[in-house]
């Protein structure tokens, strides 16, 4: 799957979302609305990332959840 289908399927993949950093908000869920460079934004943001961080995080995301 990739972010095009993401964005799609946000609804469905919001949870697992939320399992991964539970420090995301509802807002900020609605904000990202499937887009990676939002989701990438808000990791960075609520944990304090550095860019690489937060693109290694999500990366990981991705490849546990079979995304691209």
């Amino acid at each position: 799957m990739n972010w095009e289908q993401i964005s799609g399927q946000w609804q469905q993949l919001q949870g697992k979302a939320r399992e991964q950093w539970g420090k995301l908000t509802d807002d900020d869920l609605h904000v990202i609305a499937g887009k990676r460079d939002q989701l990438l934004g808000k990791v960075k943001e609520r944990y304090g990332y550095t860019k690489e961080q937060a693109e290694e995080a999500v990366r990981e995301w991705e490849s546990k959840h079979g995304l691209k």
